[in-house]
Protein backbone atom coordinates (compact mmCIF):
# COMPACT_ATOMS: atom_id res chain seq x y z
CA UNK A 1 0.00 0.00 0.00
CA UNK A 2 1.68 3.22 -1.02
CA UNK A 3 1.93 5.29 2.13
CA UNK A 4 0.76 8.87 1.88
CA UNK A 5 3.03 11.11 3.93
CA UNK A 6 4.18 14.74 3.73
CA UNK A 7 6.84 15.28 1.07
CA UNK A 8 9.20 16.92 3.60
CA UNK A 9 8.99 14.22 6.29
CA UNK A 10 12.58 12.94 6.75
CA UNK A 11 11.40 9.38 6.12
CA UNK A 12 10.20 10.31 2.61
CA UNK A 13 13.65 10.57 0.99
CA UNK A 14 15.00 7.57 2.93
CA UNK A 15 12.16 5.29 1.87
CA UNK A 16 12.10 6.52 -1.72
CA UNK A 17 15.83 5.76 -2.03
CA UNK A 18 15.04 2.20 -0.87
CA UNK A 19 12.36 1.81 -3.56
CA UNK A 20 9.56 1.81 -0.97
CA UNK A 21 6.35 3.15 -2.52
CA UNK A 22 5.73 6.50 -0.85
CA UNK A 23 3.24 8.86 -2.44
CA UNK A 24 3.34 12.66 -2.25
CA UNK A 25 0.12 14.11 -0.91
CA UNK A 26 -0.51 16.03 -4.14
CA UNK A 27 -0.48 12.86 -6.24
CA UNK A 28 -2.58 10.98 -3.70
CA UNK A 29 -5.31 13.64 -3.80
CA UNK A 30 -5.74 13.06 -7.54
CA UNK A 31 -6.69 9.38 -7.06
CA UNK A 32 -10.38 8.67 -6.62
CA UNK A 33 -10.08 5.97 -3.94
CA UNK A 34 -10.44 5.90 -0.17
CA UNK A 35 -7.07 5.40 1.54
CA UNK A 36 -6.90 3.42 4.74
CA UNK A 37 -6.65 5.76 7.71
CA UNK A 38 -3.83 4.59 9.95
CA UNK A 39 -2.56 6.30 13.10
CA UNK A 40 0.82 5.62 14.74
CA UNK A 41 1.11 6.45 18.45
CA UNK A 42 4.89 6.82 18.61
CA UNK A 43 6.07 6.43 22.22
CA UNK A 44 9.73 5.94 21.35
CA UNK A 45 12.20 8.74 22.20
CA UNK A 46 13.94 8.56 18.79
CA UNK A 47 10.77 9.23 16.83
CA UNK A 48 12.27 9.75 13.37
CA UNK A 49 14.00 6.36 13.48
CA UNK A 50 10.85 4.57 14.65
CA UNK A 51 8.52 6.30 12.21
CA UNK A 52 10.86 5.44 9.32
CA UNK A 53 11.03 1.78 10.36
CA UNK A 54 7.26 1.48 10.59
CA UNK A 55 6.58 3.37 7.37
CA UNK A 56 9.00 1.05 5.59
CA UNK A 57 6.91 -1.93 6.75
CA UNK A 58 3.66 -0.30 5.63
CA UNK A 59 4.75 0.50 2.07
CA UNK A 60 4.78 -1.30 -1.31
CA UNK A 61 1.27 -2.76 -1.52
CA UNK A 62 -1.61 -1.76 -3.79
CA UNK A 63 -3.75 0.65 -1.71
CA UNK A 64 -3.05 4.03 -0.21
CA UNK A 65 -2.45 4.32 3.51
CA UNK A 66 -3.00 7.77 4.97
CA UNK A 67 -0.70 8.12 7.99
CA UNK A 68 -1.36 10.25 11.08
CA UNK A 69 1.59 10.46 13.49
CA UNK A 70 0.64 10.89 17.14
CA UNK A 71 2.70 11.90 20.18
CA UNK A 72 1.95 12.16 23.88
CA UNK A 73 1.00 15.62 25.08
CA UNK A 74 1.69 14.72 28.73
CA UNK A 75 5.34 13.74 28.15
CA UNK A 76 8.19 16.03 27.15
CA UNK A 77 10.17 14.34 24.37
CA UNK A 78 13.83 15.34 24.67
CA UNK A 79 15.31 13.19 21.89
CA UNK A 80 13.44 14.57 18.88
CA UNK A 81 13.62 18.13 17.63
CA UNK A 82 10.54 20.11 18.61
CA UNK A 83 10.24 21.54 15.10
CA UNK A 84 9.81 18.01 13.75
CA UNK A 85 7.11 17.25 16.30
CA UNK A 86 5.31 20.53 15.60
CA UNK A 87 5.42 19.91 11.83
CA UNK A 88 4.42 16.26 11.60
CA UNK A 89 2.78 15.10 14.83
CA UNK A 90 -0.62 15.56 16.39
CA UNK A 91 -1.87 14.71 19.86
CA UNK A 92 -4.66 12.29 20.59
CA UNK A 93 -6.95 15.12 21.70
CA UNK A 94 -6.68 16.60 18.19
CA UNK A 95 -7.94 13.40 16.53
CA UNK A 96 -10.13 11.71 19.14
CA UNK A 97 -13.28 12.67 17.24
CA UNK A 98 -12.05 10.76 14.18
CA UNK A 99 -12.27 7.06 13.26
CA UNK A 100 -9.33 5.03 11.97
CA UNK A 101 -9.02 1.74 10.13
CA UNK A 102 -5.86 0.87 12.03
CA UNK A 103 -3.70 2.06 14.91
CA UNK A 104 -0.13 1.15 15.88
CA UNK A 105 1.00 1.74 19.46
CA UNK A 106 4.77 1.45 19.70
CA UNK A 107 6.99 0.29 22.51
CA UNK A 108 8.88 2.55 24.91
CA UNK A 109 12.12 2.03 26.90
CA UNK A 110 10.36 2.12 30.29
CA UNK A 111 9.83 -1.56 31.06
CA UNK A 112 11.25 -1.32 34.57
CA UNK A 113 8.64 1.23 35.63
CA UNK A 114 5.28 0.13 37.04
CA UNK A 115 2.65 1.10 34.48
CA UNK A 116 0.93 3.59 36.80
CA UNK A 117 4.22 5.44 37.35
CA UNK A 118 4.65 6.24 33.64
CA UNK A 119 4.02 9.97 33.29
CA UNK A 120 1.67 9.52 30.33
CA UNK A 121 -0.14 6.42 31.63
CA UNK A 122 -3.50 8.14 32.12
CA UNK A 123 -3.31 9.54 28.61
CA UNK A 124 -2.42 6.12 27.19
CA UNK A 125 -5.35 4.56 29.06
CA UNK A 126 -7.67 7.08 27.37
CA UNK A 127 -6.17 6.18 23.98
CA UNK A 128 -6.53 2.44 24.61
CA UNK A 129 -10.18 2.94 25.61
CA UNK A 130 -10.77 5.11 22.55
CA UNK A 131 -9.23 2.48 20.28
CA UNK A 132 -12.04 0.06 21.15
CA UNK A 133 -14.69 2.33 19.65
CA UNK A 134 -12.76 4.40 17.08
CA UNK A 135 -10.24 1.97 15.53
CA UNK A 136 -11.00 -1.22 13.63
CA UNK A 137 -7.73 -3.07 14.44
CA UNK A 138 -4.92 -2.03 16.79
CA UNK A 139 -1.37 -3.38 16.51
CA UNK A 140 0.61 -3.09 19.76
CA UNK A 141 4.42 -3.45 19.85
CA UNK A 142 6.73 -4.57 22.71
CA UNK A 143 6.05 -2.41 25.80
CA UNK A 144 2.91 -1.15 24.06
CA UNK A 145 1.74 -4.78 23.82
CA UNK A 146 2.54 -5.46 27.48
CA UNK A 147 0.77 -2.28 28.58
CA UNK A 148 -2.36 -3.07 26.56
CA UNK A 149 -2.50 -6.69 27.78
CA UNK A 150 -2.25 -5.37 31.34
CA UNK A 151 -4.88 -2.66 30.93
CA UNK A 152 -7.44 -4.55 28.84
CA UNK A 153 -7.03 -8.05 30.30
CA UNK A 154 -5.08 -7.80 33.56
CA UNK A 155 -2.03 -9.68 32.22
CA UNK A 156 1.00 -8.85 34.41
CA UNK A 157 4.56 -8.35 33.19
CA UNK A 158 7.55 -10.00 34.85
CA UNK A 159 11.14 -8.71 35.01
CA UNK A 160 13.70 -10.90 33.27
CA UNK A 161 16.93 -11.90 35.06
CA UNK A 162 18.83 -10.40 32.13
CA UNK A 163 17.87 -8.49 29.01
CA UNK A 164 16.37 -10.56 26.21
CA UNK A 165 18.54 -9.29 23.39
CA UNK A 166 19.08 -10.71 19.92
CA UNK A 167 17.43 -12.62 17.08
CA UNK A 168 15.39 -15.64 18.13
CA UNK A 169 13.64 -18.47 16.23
CA UNK A 170 9.84 -18.59 16.44
CA UNK A 171 7.03 -20.91 15.41
CA UNK A 172 3.38 -20.37 14.53
CA UNK A 173 0.87 -21.83 17.00
CA UNK A 174 -2.35 -20.85 15.22
CA UNK A 175 -3.21 -23.09 12.26
CA UNK A 176 -4.52 -21.40 9.11
CA UNK A 177 -4.31 -17.91 10.59
CA UNK A 178 -4.23 -15.18 7.91
CA UNK A 179 -1.69 -13.22 9.95
CA UNK A 180 0.92 -15.88 9.13
CA UNK A 181 0.18 -16.60 5.48
CA UNK A 182 3.45 -17.13 3.65
CA UNK A 183 5.49 -17.74 6.82
CA UNK A 184 8.12 -20.46 7.06
CA UNK A 185 7.87 -23.16 9.73
CA UNK A 186 10.60 -21.34 11.67
CA UNK A 187 11.04 -17.57 11.41
CA UNK A 188 13.26 -15.06 13.18
CA UNK A 189 12.41 -11.96 15.19
CA UNK A 190 14.52 -9.33 17.00
CA UNK A 191 13.83 -8.82 20.70
CA UNK A 192 15.22 -6.18 23.03
CA UNK A 193 13.43 -6.06 26.37
CA UNK A 194 13.79 -6.45 30.12
CA UNK A 195 10.38 -7.97 30.88
CA UNK A 196 7.93 -10.56 29.59
CA UNK A 197 4.35 -11.72 29.64
CA UNK A 198 3.75 -15.40 30.31
CA UNK A 199 1.68 -17.98 28.50
CA UNK A 200 0.04 -19.32 31.66
CA UNK A 201 -1.51 -15.91 32.37
CA UNK A 202 -2.72 -15.43 28.81
CA UNK A 203 -4.27 -18.89 28.61
CA UNK A 204 -6.54 -17.99 31.54
CA UNK A 205 -8.24 -15.29 29.43
CA UNK A 206 -10.80 -16.80 27.00
CA UNK A 207 -10.76 -13.73 24.75
CA UNK A 208 -7.04 -14.14 23.99
CA UNK A 209 -5.10 -16.62 21.85
CA UNK A 210 -1.34 -17.16 21.60
CA UNK A 211 -0.64 -17.06 17.88
CA UNK A 212 3.17 -17.48 17.83
CA UNK A 213 5.95 -18.08 20.33
CA UNK A 214 9.61 -18.92 20.76
CA UNK A 215 11.32 -21.60 22.88
CA UNK A 216 13.80 -18.94 24.04
CA UNK A 217 11.92 -15.63 23.77
CA UNK A 218 8.54 -16.88 24.99
CA UNK A 219 5.21 -15.44 23.89
CA UNK A 220 5.54 -13.48 20.63
CA UNK A 221 2.09 -12.67 19.22
CA UNK A 222 -1.24 -12.68 21.05
CA UNK A 223 -4.56 -11.81 19.42
CA UNK A 224 -7.98 -10.96 20.74
CA UNK A 225 -10.90 -12.66 19.02
CA UNK A 226 -11.58 -11.43 15.47
CA UNK A 227 -8.18 -9.73 15.31
CA UNK A 228 -9.37 -6.37 16.59
CA UNK A 229 -6.33 -6.30 18.87
CA UNK A 230 -2.90 -7.72 18.01
CA UNK A 231 -0.12 -7.79 20.63
CA UNK A 232 3.47 -8.27 19.41
CA UNK A 233 6.33 -8.57 21.90
CA UNK A 234 9.20 -8.34 19.38
CA UNK A 235 10.48 -5.85 16.84
CA UNK A 236 10.12 -7.19 13.32
CA UNK A 237 10.39 -3.59 12.05
CA UNK A 238 14.00 -3.18 13.24
CA UNK A 239 16.69 -2.06 10.81
CA UNK A 240 19.78 -4.18 10.19
CA UNK A 241 21.88 -2.05 12.54
CA UNK A 242 19.35 -1.30 15.32
CA UNK A 243 20.66 -3.89 17.77
CA UNK A 244 24.25 -2.98 16.87
CA UNK A 245 23.65 0.67 17.77
CA UNK A 246 22.05 -0.36 21.04
CA UNK A 247 24.93 -2.73 21.86
CA UNK A 248 27.63 -0.19 20.96
CA UNK A 249 25.87 2.50 23.03
CA UNK A 250 25.75 0.33 26.13
CA UNK A 251 29.34 -0.86 25.74
CA UNK A 252 30.53 2.75 25.39
CA UNK A 253 28.57 3.67 28.52
CA UNK A 254 30.10 0.81 30.49
CA UNK A 255 26.74 -0.89 31.03
CA UNK A 256 26.52 -4.67 31.40
CA UNK A 257 25.27 -5.97 28.06
CA UNK A 258 25.67 -9.33 26.35
CA UNK A 259 26.41 -9.68 22.65
CA UNK A 260 23.04 -9.86 20.82
CA UNK A 261 22.14 -13.51 20.36
CA UNK A 262 22.34 -14.93 16.83
CA UNK A 263 22.87 -11.47 15.31
CA UNK A 264 26.49 -10.92 14.27
CA UNK A 265 28.23 -13.18 11.79
CA UNK A 266 29.86 -15.92 13.92
CA UNK A 267 28.54 -14.05 17.01
CA UNK A 268 31.52 -11.71 16.59
CA UNK A 269 30.71 -7.99 17.15
CA UNK A 270 33.61 -7.02 14.89
CA UNK A 271 31.75 -8.62 11.97
CA UNK A 272 28.57 -7.27 10.32
CA UNK A 273 25.09 -8.30 11.46
CA UNK A 274 23.22 -10.90 9.41
CA UNK A 275 19.61 -9.93 8.64
CA UNK A 276 17.32 -12.96 9.01
CA UNK A 277 14.00 -11.29 9.92
CA UNK A 278 13.22 -8.85 7.09
CA UNK A 279 10.98 -11.19 5.05
CA UNK A 280 8.91 -12.13 8.10
CA UNK A 281 8.60 -8.48 9.11
CA UNK A 282 7.25 -7.41 5.75
CA UNK A 283 4.81 -10.32 5.65
CA UNK A 284 3.56 -9.62 9.17
CA UNK A 285 2.66 -6.02 8.44
CA UNK A 286 1.28 -6.83 5.00
CA UNK A 287 -0.95 -9.58 6.38
CA UNK A 288 -2.20 -7.39 9.22
CA UNK A 289 -3.04 -4.53 6.87
CA UNK A 290 -4.64 -6.78 4.26
CA UNK A 291 -6.54 -9.38 6.28
CA UNK A 292 -7.31 -7.53 9.51
CA UNK A 293 -7.75 -3.96 8.28
CA UNK A 294 -8.39 -3.61 4.53
CA UNK A 295 -10.55 -6.75 4.14
CA UNK A 296 -12.62 -6.08 7.27
CA UNK A 297 -12.98 -2.36 7.96
CA UNK A 298 -16.20 -0.58 6.85
CA UNK A 299 -15.96 1.42 3.64
CA UNK A 300 -17.21 4.53 5.41
CA UNK A 301 -14.93 4.37 8.45
CA UNK A 302 -16.09 7.78 9.67
CA UNK A 303 -19.45 6.29 10.64
CA UNK A 304 -17.77 4.10 13.25
CA UNK A 305 -20.05 1.43 14.64
CA UNK A 306 -17.18 -1.00 15.24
Amino acid sequence: MPIRIPDNLPAFDILESENIFVMPQGRAMSQDIRPLKLAIMNLMPTKITTETQLLRMLGNTPIQVDITLLQSETHNCKNTDQAHLDSFYKTWREVKGQYFDGLIITGAPIENLPYEEVDYWDELVDIMDWSLTHVYSTFHICWGAQAALYYHYGIPKYPLPEKLFGIFPHRVQADFCPLFRGFDDVFYVPHSRHSEVRAEDILKVPELSIMADSPQAGVYIVAAKKGRQIFVTGHSEYDADTLKKEYDRDVAAGKPIQVPYNYYQDDDPSKPPVVTWRGHGNLLYFNWLNYYVYQETPFDVDKGGF
